[in-house]
């Protein structure tokens, strides 16, 4: 898996944090840009080599957050941009339901053979995450002609009206309601015996025969980097195949290498009968993707699923350059998580209250005498920018640093982040 050359200097300390050419731009952006659209920091990006970026005044910084998951093969990757630079040259874009074109065609044979499962399946390409999570729920209530679906807490599905409406957190649905009808909340397992709280939810909350679907992360990522426990999937797909419930995996966060696998369903043996993929399906081009059984891909007249821009061709040859560097992504992966678990736990340090996660999908989670460390977990994510590494947050308290880096990142790099972040803890939790 080839990368850019990478800036040679060593992550300095940003005394200067934010620079005034960012302060212009921020200012230039509260003016432009409404206060919903969140700002995690207040730098402004120029440019990014593998998982380093520039501000734009000149300061560099590793990148620990990739665009929320979207970076997996890093900024500048060669291979996605001579493959997109390629296709733009030919055309940029044709809606798919007017005239077909082969790099659609070709992503959806490549995730119908990457997606877990040897049956027959077929792939609707979209923009983003939460159209795939909207898409698959309407192709599950034509499969099955149910109307209800049961979502987890703690998941997040995205910001439309039916993804906030699934999403378990207020902080992204204050005033925005009402909300989707239909739609029932069960606790996210902490054991594979916790699929009892579905059974008694069939019992006090919904009838299972009209129930279209279940969908469920299998690492939960805004809620927490939270892995299900072994052996819950097992039980949950039997109890969806007993009562003809299909099951819908939402892999938009976990998926193309983030957790050591294709898809993090590998690593427990679960076989969806929808799978949603979004974020690093092609390299930073906005694409996403609902594959499934056939048969139920197929439930939908025609009409009922498209998208003017969805399966844009550039961000489809993007994609294809992206999935073509996955087995490089996997192992890389699984060497970033147990350099950044074996790092964490070092610490032996009260506050951390656990470091979990799946390949290079991993959370560590503060807390002070069991009370998540919310205020100081936003000065560590300060202390971090202020110290050239960049990060983002993550669970219900927002008290989990999540690690979302590329995974092109070299090991010098992540050294160098992870020096940063101890020396932030030290500095913090005093």
């Amino acid at each position: 898996m080839s990368q850019t050359a990478t800036p040679a200097r060593g992550i300095q300390l940003q005394t200067a944090v934010p620079g005034p050419r960012s302060q212009a731009l921020m200012a230039r952006r509260q003016a432009a840009v409404p206060r919903g659209v969140g700002s995690a920091t207040p730098i402004a990006m120029a440019r990014g080599e593998g998982a380093m970026v520039e501000d734009v005044d000149g300061n560099w910084y590793v990148d620990l957050a990739g665009g929320i998951g979207v970076m997996n093969v890093g900024y500048g990757n060669p291979a996605v941009l001579e493959a997109a630079q390629h296709q733009a040259a030919l055309f940029t874009h044709s809606c798919f339901q007017v005239l077909s074109h082969e790099p659609y065609v070709e992503v959806c044979e490549a995730l119908n053979r990457l997606t877990p499962g040897s049956h027959a399946k077929k792939t609707l390409l979209l923009n983003s995450g939460a159209e795939a999570v909207e898409n698959a729920v309407k192709i599950a209530r034509a499969a099955t002609g149910r109307h209800a679906v049961i979502a987890f807490e703690h998941g997040f599905h995205g910001r439309t009206l039916l993804g906030m409406t699934l999403t378990s957190k207020v902080a992204y649905k204050q005033g925005f309601g009402p909300f989707a009808p239909e739609v029932y909340r069960a606790p996210y397992p902490r054991t594979k015996e916790d699929v009892s709280a579905l059974v008694t939810m069939f019992k006090t909350h919904v009838d299972p025969q009209s129930v279209a679907c279940m969908i469920i992360e299998p690492v939960l990522g805004e809620g927490g980097f939270t892995p299900a426990p072994e052996g819950f999937f097992e039980a949950l797909t039997q109890l969806c195949k007993d009562h003809g419930i299909l099951l819908v995996a939402d892999e938009i966060q976990t998926g193309i290498g983030r957790t050591g696998k294709a898809f993090a369903c590998e690593h427990f043996n679960l076989v969806p009968d929808l799978i949603t993929s979004a974020k690093s399906l092609a390299g930073g081009f906005p694409l996403a993707a609902v594959t499934g059984r056939a048969e139920i891909m197929d439930a939908a007249a025609p009409g009922g699923l498209g998208s003017t821009f969805g399966g844009n061709a550039v961000a489809c040859a993007a994609a294809l350059a992206t999935l073509g560097q996955l087995d490089e992504l996997n192992a890389r992966a699984d060497e970033i998580g147990r350099k950044v678990r074996a790092r964490f736990n070092a610490l032996n340090s009260p506050v951390v209250q656990e470091v979990r996660g799946l390949g290079a999908m991993i959370g560590v989670v503060f807390a002070r005498d069991g009370v998540p460390a919310t205020a100081e977990m936003a000065a560590l994510h300060k202390y971090a920018y202020e110290h050239g590494v960049i990060t983002v947050t993550a669970g219900t308290h927002a008290n989990v640093l999540r690690t979302l880096m590329p995974l092109v990142i070299t090991d010098a790099q992540l050294d160098q982040a992870l020096d940063v972040l101890v020396a932030g803890i030290n500095a913090v939790f005093k």
